[in-house]
C-alpha cells in the first residue's frame, strides 16, 4: 500500500465512506446506501476518493456473497436431515414428533450448524475490525484494499 498526497478533507472523506459500512447496525441496507451515495458524489473530484469507495463497496457485495454462501450450504442441510429423520407422509399430516430424533442423526447436523454459525461470526466479527483498520489507513493517506475481496466494481 503506497501513501499518496491528499488533503485531510479527502483522506476524512474517505474515512466517512470506510465507517458508514457500519451503518448496517443502525440502518437496513445501509452498509450499500450510505457508501455508495457518499462515494458517487465525489468519485469524480478525486482519485484517492474513488480508490477508497470502490474498495468500501467491493468489501460489502464480497461479505454478502459469503453469507449468502454459506446460508445456501446451511439450509439444504438442515432439510436433508429433516427428511433423514421423518417420512413425507408424517410432515404431511402433521405427525411427526421432535422427541423422536435420534441423536445418531441430529449429530453430524449439529456439527454442522455449529461450525456454520462459528464462522459466520468469525467472518462479521473480522469485517467489523478490518473496515475500522481501512478507516484508519486511509484517514493516514494510504491505499487500502481489503483482503477476501472480489472486484465487482473496477
Amino acid at each position: 500500500m503506497k501513501a499518496i498526497t491528499t488533503s485531510n478533507n479527502e483522506k476524512n472523506y474517505s474515512s466517512l465512506i470506510h465507517l458508514s459500512l457500519l451503518t448496517k447496525y443502525f440502518i437496513p441496507f445501509g452498509n450499500y446506501i450510505i457508501p455508495m451515495i457518499l462515494w458517487g458524489s465525489k468519485k469524480n473530484q478525486s482519485d484517492f476518493i474513488d480508490h477508497n469507495g470502490k474498495q468500501a463497496l467491493n468489501f460489502q457485495l464480497s461479505m454478502l456473497l459469503y453469507s449468502v454462501t454459506m446460508l445456501i450450504i446451511s439450509i439444504p442441510t438442515l432439510l436433508v436431515t429433516l427428511f433423514n429423520n421423518f417420512t413425507i407422509n408424517e410432515i404431511e399430516r402433521g405427525e411427526f414428533i421432535l422427541e423422536h430424533l435420534s441423536t445418531s442423526n441430529i449429530s453430524g447436523f449439529a456439527i454442522f450448524a455449529i461450525i456454520t454459525v462459528f464462522l459466520f461470526c468469525i467472518l462479521k466479527f473480522i469485517e467489523f475490525f478490518i473496515v475500522i483498520y481501512a478507516a484508519v489507513k486511509s484517514n493516514n493517506g494510504e491505499y487500502y484494499e481489503y483482503p477476501m475481496t472480489i472486484k465487482f466494481i473496477k
